[in-house]
């Protein structure tokens, strides 16, 4: 059955919310946490702490049930045990609150027979009452425009990522991370054990929301596979939709059943999935974020061609073969970009070619925006990969201001610009080299250009992009009626 956006949207821009099981005690995650955070979020709506003894917690009215609330709020967060959540479901349904995040752990990924039998309780409370419900067992929505950001990064940074997640605590990382580049998370879910809604349900209302442009997941498992093939198929071939799956050895598998419940599946029929509908797999952290941010900044490059700028003589030859292994080449400039830079780039010291090795373009961004220029006019050039060198006493650099603002603004004159990324060399164990790297690397991300810490992930993003690419743009037309 599908999804109408509207069905969703409560859970992303609530007026109200009320929270069950807020303690009148001391901090402790759980209602009381959400509660705090929300507060330190400065979301603009009502909060209604929701504690039988009523009361005043933090400064807000408690409530000793949802019944006596003076409103029906659009949102109720569930923190209480596992055992009384059917009968907050009820009373739910009795008021006419349709949308629930139930946070509360001890359901069918204990194991137990009785976590199997409340979870399948809240099931039939939700069919039976036309509930909406995230959960259990997760941390829930996350909208950064609407200050619903009791968790992930806070207050975060609206944007165009989407987050679909089985796991709380990977899906705070990522939107931490992304955040930190400059990149913004429109809306994020973890959904847990998703009794009720499932991966496929955030999945067709993100696709209708035209503000995301790129889809990330983190699935353990899929409920209703034939479903989720068909929707991943149709949405994969608009948006990207780039997947870290857990539980992909026997070992991970195992705990991702005790994570939420979930049986993973076989590896090969993952790799089915992503062959035949254009998922984008990644297998780190890392490699999620370097994709995600490819796919949210850049325009898929047209073919595998890349001109590497800058790097060093013994770098330019380890970057080629970094490049190839990743699937990208490294071609031959034409006769025409070959004399135009030989006019410029000295015979000692230096290589003319692709790779370019050419100490002038750290130093000089009028000089680097005439190489690119060159770069973006050879036909053979579907993208480019510049290096950009902090400067250090080591590279015997004058004390130059920093270029990166006019460097920034020549690409954004471009008008041929062909996608472009930086490598910023901050990777190793110099921790004020990897802090001046993170800043740089949010100053070009900001500015819509990917930068990365190593040529290596850079590499590996452009080939993830360009595979997306071209996967899906081979693909033929789905026929949703083939898996019925």
């Amino acid at each position: 059955m599908g999804v109408n956006k509207s069905d969703l949207e409560a859970f992303f821009n609530p007026g109200s919310i009320a929270i069950v099981g807020v303690p009148t005690g001391a901090y402790r995650f759980g209602g009381m946490s959400f509660l705090e955070k929300l507060l330190e979020s400065n979301f603009s709506g009502n909060l209604y702490p929701i504690n039988p003894k009523g009361g005043e917690i933090k400064g807000l009215r408690a409530y000793p049930d949802l019944s006596s609330l003076p409103e029906v709020p659009d949102l109720a967060i569930v923190a209480v045990a596992a055992r009384l959540v059917p009968s907050i479901l009820e009373e739910c349904g009795r008021i006419g609150l349709t949308h629930i995040h139930i946070l509360t752990s001890g359901f069918k990924e204990t194991g137990t027979p009785e976590g199997k039998r409340l979870e399948e309780e809240i099931i039939s409370i939700s069919r039976k009452k036309g509930l909406k419900v995230i959960g259990p067992n997760c941390m829930g929505p996350y909208c950064p425009s609407s200050r619903v950001t009791a968790w992930g990064a806070i207050p975060g940074l609206d944007g165009p990522l989407g987050v679909i997640s089985q796991s709380g605590g990977i899906t705070q990382r990522l939107t931490e991370y992304t955040c930190s580049l400059g990149i913004g998370t429109g809306k994020a879910v973890s959904f847990g054990n998703g009794a009720v809604l499932n991966s496929s349900d955030y999945l067709e209302y993100m696709a209708k929301d035209k503000d995301i442009r790129v889809i990330a997941m983190y699935l353990e498992s899929v409920q209703d596979g034939r479903r989720f093939f068909r929707l991943a198929r149709e949405v994969a071939r608009k948006k990207p939709i780039v997947l870290l799956k857990g539980g992909e050895s026997e070992a991970g598998a195992a705990t991702a059943a005790s994570h939420t419940g979930a049986m993973s599946g076989e590896n090969r029929v993952w790799e089915g999935l992503f062959r035949q509908t254009g998922i984008i797999r990644v297998r780190s952290l890392d490699e999620w974020v370097d994709t995600i941010a490819a796919a949210a900044l850049l325009t898929p490059p047209k073919g595998n061609g890349v001109f590497l700028v800058g790097g060093g003589g013994g770098n330019s030859g380890a970057y080629t073969d970094i490049c190839i292994r990743e699937g990208l080449g490294v071609p031959q400039l034409s006769d025409s970009t070959m004399k135009e830079l030989r006019k410029t780039v000295p015979a000692a010291g230096s290589i003319a070619g692709n790779p370019l090795d050419m100490f002038r373009v750290f130093q000089d961004s009028k000089y680097l925006a005439e190489i690119l220029e060159l770069g973006y006019k050879d036909p053979s050039i579907s993208m480019v990969i510049v290096d950009r060198l902090i400067a250090r006493k080591a590279f015997h650099l004058p004390d130059l201001p920093d270029s990166t603002p006019e460097v920034i603004n020549f690409l954004k004159e471009m008008q041929n610009r062909k996608p472009t990324v930086f490598t910023v060399d901050s990777e190793g164990g110099d921790p004020e080299l990897a802090g001046e790297g993170a800043l740089m690397r949010r100053v070009f991300c900001e500015a819509g250009i990917p930068a990365f810490p190593s040529l290596n992930r850079a590499a590996r993003a452009l080939a993830n992009l360009l595979r997306w690419s071209q996967q899906v743009g081979g693909m033929p037309g789905p026929d949703l009626d083939a898996h019925q």
